[in-house]
């Protein structure tokens, strides 16, 4: 008996998926376990596997169709077999395939005679115009042919103001540039779609508040070159962050929260998200028990999760169960910023760039290494106290990198 395959629900926040290829063709026997179909989901792009045996007797989604969750995508049975009642009992209703984008245009209709681009212009201080001796200097240092020009004095006699305001008249010679109006627009992709909507949900749901830290990290960076000489593995200062971060919620257990509307979760276990931007925009790899995992370990595990994400490989227990996020732009030159919470997370913490500035210490002047960070805390979970102190001991961290490592 035939049977029909529904879009599955391949992540938490799944809704709809985009049918990216088919890999099997109506008239195929399949069986258990082989691939039907690539499906972009609003996390990554999965591969849609086979449980039925049988003949593929119908595909109801062509390439490029969107479709939600448990909608009818496929039919299979036996060869030959009257599908029609299952046709008109599920069908299926797949949104418009993704067009292809083209460039839009529109022209621009002059609203005057072009003139040409590249015009000469005669510099003329005919004696017979009626003209100022100021107007007639001010012309020829402006390259203005006087001859064109309407005068407002007496009997029409031209003045400074004339040649002044000559450029916003429009007449004579001041050229009429035309061209063409064009755009692009893409299709919004499924991940880009649940972005938007999830941190929209954050940033008008959750009220956050920012704290921002700066933190001197001239020990950090030896270490991260002392470290470089003995590791398999090259360690950049993200890496030690996220050591110092983890090392900062197991002292600071009340940051590493949820907001679950009637109770708040305080996770025993520290799972740290670091934010990686994609061509789709932006994914969340998560370093599990990142505590308790050496630093070379973590950069390692970064490396190939944030490898995987940008070729659409993650897969869902790879960027879910998060306890904290980070999102680093410092290697883009950027000294602070606030990040939108990552729900379900309380807080984020945003990294800027470590840059050379000079402070004081002690009463002496010196050059040292700088970097900002600023927490967002939802505050129905994480009060300014609280983040404060956290910041406090990632401070302390990082501005003395060998306790990380006790």
């Amino acid at each position: 008996m035939a049977e029909v395959i529904r879009m599955p629900k391949m992540s938490d926040t799944m809704t709809e998926g985009v049918i990216q290829s088919w890999l099997k063709k109506v008239g195929d026997d399949i069986k258990p376990g082989d691939i039907l179909a690539e499906v972009e989901t609003d996390k990554a792009t999965m591969e849609l596997e086979n449980y039925v045996k049988g003949t593929l007797l119908h595909i109801g989604i062509p390439a490029g169709g969107t479709v939600p969750v448990d909608a009818v995508i496929a039919i299979v049975g036996q060869k030959g077999e009257d599908i029609s009642a299952l046709l008109n009992a599920a069908p299926a209703t797949p949104a418009a395939p993704v067009a292809p984008s083209a460039p839009v245009e529109e022209p621009i209709k002059p609203v005057s005679p072009a003139a040409p681009a590249n015009i000469s212009v005669p510099q003329v201080t005919d004696s017979r115009v009626k003209a100022s001796p100021l107007a007639k200097k001010l012309a020829q240092e402006k390259g203005i042919d006087i001859s064109r020009v309407d005068g407002s004095g007496d009997a029409g006699r031209i003045v400074k103001k004339d040649i002044e305001n000559y450029s916003s008249t429009g007449k004579g010679l001041a050229p009429v540039f035309t061209g063409k109006e064009s755009f692009e627009e893409v299709s919004v992709s499924q991940m880009r779609k649940a972005i938007a909507r999830r941190l929209s949900e954050s940033k008008n749901g959750a009220p956050h508040f920012y704290l921002t830290m700066s933190i001197v990290m001239d020990k950090a960076i030896d270490a991260r070159r002392a470290l470089n000489e003995e590791s398999d593995v090259k360690i950049s200062m993200n890496d030690i962050v996220v050591k110092a971060v983890a090392a900062s919620l197991r002292k600071n257990p009340a940051v590493n929260a949820s907001w679950l509307g009637d109770k708040i979760r305080y996770n025993h276990h520290i799972h740290v998200g670091v934010a990686v931007a994609i061509d789709d925009g932006l994914i969340v790899p998560v370093i599990k028990f990142a505590d308790n995992k050496s630093i070379p370990q973590i950069s390692a595990e970064v490396k190939q999760l944030a490898e995987k994400a940008k070729n659409k490989k993650l897969q869902p227990n790879e960027f879910e169960g998060n306890t904290f996020t980070i999102s680093n732009l410092g290697m883009f030159g950027i000294d602070e910023f606030t990040a939108i919470i990552n729900p379900p997370d309380a807080c984020i913490l945003a990294v800027g760039a470590a840059k050379e500035t000079v402070i004081a210490e002690n009463g002496l002047i010196k050059a040292a290494h700088v970097m900002k960070v600023t927490l967002s805390c939802d505050h129905r979970v994480v009060d300014g106290a609280v983040g404060s102190a956290f910041l406090k001991t990632l401070k302390d961290y990082l501005e003395n990198p060998v306790k990380i490592l006790l």
